[in-house]
């Protein structure tokens, strides 16, 4: 019952945020909901509402990411999504915007065993679980310049955050920061604002 009320509104809510999705991709996405309301009842993976889920639950975990796959570049090869917790923004975008390599980089064990099912459940090629922490990956110079394109939520927008974004992008590599869009922003000098969005940021590494 969940399950079908879920794929009601999440088709709503894409249709009145303009959003079109397949019906390939809206199955996948319900698979990834279940999953992700199954283990959130064992570990805390969200705090938003998912039994039954609300507007603000489908548009923050799979709205946002869908909103967001227009403005990746066609040339992404290389994804570090950090943070990733619950799986969004990764695994919704990831769905309808396929990239060849997608890190999923989380360091609690239990929150990585979760993403690695779903990556199991939805066949997702191509997408690895990095069980570390955000700062040590950014520190680690076989990262630095790898990454074609960077996302990251529910973190304080600090200029910490913007020196390891800085780190892992590779010249005109881009950062896509979920629910960002509104902070007061601090940028480093290699990085500048390719877009703004009401919930979020799309940041550019200047090419070298």
């Amino acid at each position: 019952m969940i399950s079908g009320a879920f794929r009601e509104l999440l088709e709503a809510r894409a249709a009145a945020a303009g959003v079109p999705i397949d019906p390939e991709s809206v199955d996948k996405l319900q698979t990834y909901f279940d999953l992700l309301s199954h283990w959130n009842k064992r570990i805390n993976l969200t705090s938003l509402p998912l039994e039954p889920p609300t507007d603000h639950a489908v548009d923050r975990l799979f709205i946002e990411p869908l909103v967001a796959a227009p403005l990746v570049a066609p040339s992404v090869a290389v994804w570090f999504d950090l943070g990733s917790g619950g799986g969004s923004p990764a695994f919704p975008l990831q769905i309808v915007r396929p990239i060849e390599r997608l890190n999923l980089v989380e360091s609690r064990e239990r929150k990585a065993a979760f993403l690695r099912e779903v990556i199991r459940e939805l066949g997702l090629g191509g997408s690895h679980v990095l069980t570390t922490r955000i700062e040590a990956l950014a520190e680690d110079l076989e990262n630095a310049g790898a990454a074609d394109l960077v996302t990251v939520r529910a973190v304080r927008m600090s200029a910490p955050l913007f020196s390891q974004l800085d780190r892992l992008l590779k010249s005109g590599g881009q950062a896509v920061l979920f629910g960002g869009a509104s902070q007061k922003l601090d940028l480093p000098r290699g990085l500048d604002i390719q877009c703004v969005e009401p919930t979020l940021l799309v940041l550019r590494r200047r090419r070298s």
